[in-house]
C-alpha cells in the first residue's frame, strides 16, 4: 500500500502535468490540422485575412460550420483574429520561436502552402479582393475633395512627412534614378522625392486622387514626375523598377497588405529601400466610415512578417504617438543584393 501511494505521489509532480499539457496541446494541433477544408482554410489565411462570411463564401459552407473550423484553429494556435469595426477577420498566427511545436507548426504551413489551389476558391478570393478595392475606390471618388480633412481626423501629413524625408535622405540607396510613390494623395510628399530623384512614379487608383497630386506637381513645377492611374499589380506592365518607393498611410485601404508587399519587392532594385508609413493597430472604429479604412492599422509583426515573405528585410524603424490615440509606424524594408 505504502509503495503504491508513493508510486501515485511520484507521478503527481510538475514534470508529470508539464509532459500531460504539452500532449494536450500537440493533440489539439493536430486535430485543428487533421480536416482537409482546415488545411485549405490555412492556406489562403496565409496571404490574407477573411471574415466568417468571406470564408464561408469562399469555401461554400455554412457559416456555423465555418466558425466550428475557425475556433478549433484558433484553439489549435493556427489562427488568430482581430476586430475590425462589427466584423472578426481571421488569419494564419504568426509562429514564434519559443512556442511549443514551432518547428512542426512551421513545417505544417510549409507543406499547406506547396498545395494546389482549387481554381473556384482562388476565384472567390479575387472576387472580394476586387469588391474590397472597388469599396476603397468609391469611396475616395465620392470623397477626394475632402479626403485632407479626414485624414486630418486620424494623422495629418504634417505629423510624419518630416520624418518620412529624414528616413529617406538617411537611406544609402545605391542609385537614385527612379522613385515610386503608392498613393500620393495630396501631392505633399512629391516634392521631396522629385529633389532627392532624377524621375519619380506616382501612382494611385483613384483617379480623382491622383488628379490633385497632378495639380500639386504643376503647383509646385515638377517637370519629373509621371503619374500612372492603377493598382500595384500594374507595375511591371508599365516596367517601373525603382531605387526607392514610398507607401504613406495608404496599406489600412488596401484589400491584400500581404500582396502590395510582394509587388512592391518585385519593382524594387536589389538593394533598393522600400519606406512605408502606416498606423499601428487601434480600436478606433469610426475610422472605417469617415476616412474608407479597409483595416484598423497593423501590428509592427504584420508588417515585418509580409516584407520577410516578400524577400526584404528590417531596416529602421520609429514610432510616433498621437494625442488622439493613434500611433504610427514610420518603418524601412530593404531588398538584399
Amino acid at each position: 500500500m505504502t509503495q503504491a501511494l508513493t508510486a501515485n505521489a511520484a507521478n503527481d509532480t510538475p514534470a508529470a502535468d508539464a509532459t500531460a499539457s504539452a500532449c494536450d496541446t500537440l493533440a489539439c494541433l493536430l486535430k485543428a490540422a487533421g480536416d482537409p477544408l482546415r488545411l485549405q482554410i490555412l492556406a489562403i489565411l496565409a496571404q490574407n485575412s477573411f471574415g466568417v462570411s468571406e470564408l464561408a463564401r469562399i469555401f461554400d459552407v455554412r457559416q456555423s460550420g465555418m466558425s466550428h473550423h475557425l475556433k478549433l484553429l484558433t484553439a489549435a494556435g493556427l489562427t488568430s483574429s482581430r476586430r475590425e469595426g462589427n466584423s472578426i477577420y481571421y488569419r494564419r498566427a504568426m509562429v514564434l520561436p519559443e512556442q511549443p511545436y514551432a518547428a512542426l507548426q512551421l513545417s505544417l504551413f510549409q507543406s499547406v502552402d506547396q498545395l494546389s489551389s482549387d481554381p473556384a476558391v482562388a476565384g472567390q478570393c479575387r472576387a472580394i479582393a476586387e469588391e474590397r478595392a472597388q469599396a476603397s475606390q468609391q469611396f475616395f471618388a465620392d470623397n477626394a475633395h475632402k479626403f485632407r480633412a479626414q485624414q486630418d481626423l486620424i494623422a495629418s501629413y504634417s505629423v510624419y512627412g518630416e520624418q518620412v524625408a529624414q528616413l529617406l535622405s538617411n537611406t544609402p540607396f545605391r542609385s537614385r534614378h527612379l522613385a515610386l510613390e503608392v498613393g500620393p494623395g495630396q501631392g505633399e510628399f512629391l516634392p521631396a522625392l522629385a529633389k532627392r530623384f532624377a524621375h519619380v512614379v506616382a501612382l494611385d487608383s483613384a483617379e480623382a486622387m491622383l488628379e490633385h497630386s497632378r495639380e500639386a506637381a504643376a503647383k509646385a513645377k515638377l517637370n519629373n514626375v509621371e503619374f500612372i492611374h492603377g493598382d500595384t499589380s500594374c507595375l511591371p506592365q508599365h516596367r517601373v523598377l525603382a531605387d526607392g518607393i514610398v507607401m504613406n498611410m495608404v496599406l489600412h485601404h488596401t484589400p491584400s497588405p500581404a500582396d502590395i508587399f510582394k509587388d512592391l519587392s518585385q519593382a524594387l532594385t536589389p538593394g533598393g529601400a522600400l519606406i512605408v508609413t502606416e498606423l499601428c493597430r487601434h480600436e478606433q472604429d469610426w475610422a472605417r466610415e469617415n476616412c474608407g479604412d479597409l483595416w484598423q492599422g497593423f501590428e509592427p509583426a504584420d508588417l515585418t512578417q509580409w516584407a520577410s515573405d516578400a524577400g526584404l528585410e528590417d531596416g529602421q524603424s520609429m514610432y510616433i504617438a498621437l494625442r488622439n490615440g493613434f500611433q504610427v509606424q514610420l518603418r524601412q524594408f530593404i531588398k538584399q543584393l
